[in-house]
């Protein structure tokens, strides 16, 4: 039996990856700020044979990311995956990004995710399992772009905890990846990009002509966590476009 901890699981992104890591035959913890967001997620039929453990889980909170990971243990038994999908985004000219705004992005993204990755880690090396750890970056922490550069910081911290990961776990049988998006075009973002004008800006700097589905980051978190000889790569699913 195979168990995997998913988080930001309500919607998007890290919806569709819970289910494909359901079909692929994963037990699922899955979490969200406020645990009541998942009742669509749990209510699918995808996760209907595979055991679903819903979790709240603050990022920015110690105590919440120990509370959660003892949860998931305790109900799933050994963790074998991780993926760090939840994060939050800014949108905002570096002059005036506040104290708190950087801490909120940093603390989540970055913060955060390091030390529920660590204690994943941790459990990994004490039960001598090994495990896979799989990282939601973003084309922002590999390339530069305007009114980004909190999410882009917290990025590009991810793509260098992963090389470092891989290099430290790698004698206790831990693989740590990450796979950096371009815009995905999940529910959200369609909304965003209904200005006909400002889709069309986006879709420019692609050059594949078309933005990423959830599907496609869900297919690759399922490779990378399948695939025993990668480890410490980040796969930009871009479009071509951090290949300009």
């Amino acid at each position: 039996m195979t168990a995997a901890l998913v988080t930001g699981t309500s919607t998007g992104i890290g919806q569709v990856i819970a289910l494909a890591l359901a079909r692929a035959g994963y037990d699922l913890a899955i979490t969200e700020l406020d645990i009541d967001a998942l009742a669509e997620t749990l209510r699918h039929p995808d996760l209907k044979n595979r055991k679903v453990v819903p979790l709240g889980l603050d990022l920015r909170q110690q105590d919440s990311i120990a509370a959660a990971f003892d949860a998931a243990t305790q109900q799933l038994g050994a963790i074998d995956l991780l993926v760090n999908n939840a994060g939050r985004a800014l949108i905002k000219p570096v002059v005036d990004v506040t104290r708190t705004e950087w801490d909120d992005v940093i603390d989540t993204n970055l913060r955060g995710t390091f030390f529920l990755t660590q204690r994943f880690g941790r459990h990994c090396i004490e039960t001598r399992r090994g495990g896979a750890v799989v990282t939601i970056a973003s084309t922002h922490g590999m390339t530069g772009i305007a009114g980004r550069a909190v999410y882009g910081i917290a990025k590009a911290g991810l793509i260098q905890m992963t090389r470092m990961l891989a290099i430290e776990w790698a004698e206790h049988g831990i693989r740590a990846n990450a796979i950096a998006p371009a815009t995905v075009l999940t529910p959200s973002r369609a909304e965003m990009l209904s200005d006909p004008a400002a889709r069309q800006k986006m879709l420019a700097r692609i050059p594949s002509g078309r933005f990423v589905t959830p599907e496609e980051v869900a297919g690759a978190v399922v490779y990378l966590a399948s695939a025993a000889s990668v480890t410490g790569h980040t796969l930009a699913l871009d479009g071509g476009l951090t290949a300009q």
